[in-house]
């Protein structure tokens, strides 16, 4: 029955693994130096054509950041849920029901990212300040340039970021944001 059992202790190649991530979540430690020291070839630095780490150091800059958009997906979110409720035709509520599921996708991107920079979860929350009557078109222009204004940010950051996931990624936010803002657009002139 023993030798039906795989060994419960780790191997070499088990250890060059943990090397590995090790090498990827805290580059400065060196918990397998017996390791590193068989394989000097094992390096952090990439190769010529190829990318550097995504979400290491270079993204731990970026976390400022990455918290306030996660606030304002997150408050998107629930304007959005909001909305649905005061939409006047079921094709305005599909589109506000469909825009809070991808801002709540945007959140999930977004604590992804924080998870993988930092190991943990950025525990937000956000209460939305009571929301004045407008009427239904000054709500849609409203959120317009909401989603205007938020596309450029995620730009603006993807641009200055020197992290290459998270340039990819806030390329792909500013993408959907100014996708949304077309989407009220369309639904606005309808509206009128």
């Amino acid at each position: 029955m023993s030798d039906l059992m795989p060994s419960a202790l780790p191997t070499e190649a088990d250890y060059r693994r943990y090397d590995r991530i090790w090498r990827k979540v805290s580059p400065e430690l060196n918990p397998y130096p017996e390791v590193r020291a068989a394989q000097p070839a094992l390096t952090m630095e990439p190769r010529p054509g190829e990318e550097r780490d995504c979400m290491g150091a270079a993204a731990r800059g970026e976390l400022d950041a990455i918290r306030d958009f996660l606030r304002d997906e997150l408050a998107d979110a629930q304007t959005y849920r909001h909305l649905a409720s005061l939409a006047p035709s079921p094709e305005g509520k599909r589109l506000m029901r469909r825009l809070a599921e991808e801002e709540a996708g945007h959140v999930r991107a977004l604590q992804t990212s924080h998870f993988l920079i930092t190991g943990g979860t950025y525990p937000v929350t956000v209460v939305l300040p009571p929301q004045p009557k407008l009427l239904w078109r000054d709500r849609l222009r409203e959120r317009y340039h909401e989603e205007t204004s938020g596309g450029a940010r995620y730009a603006r950051a993807a641009e200055e970021t020197a992290d290459v996931c998270l340039k990819k990624l806030f390329e792909r936010l500013s993408a959907d944001e100014y996708r949304h803002a077309e989407s009220l657009r369309r639904l606005l002139e309808r509206t009128l």
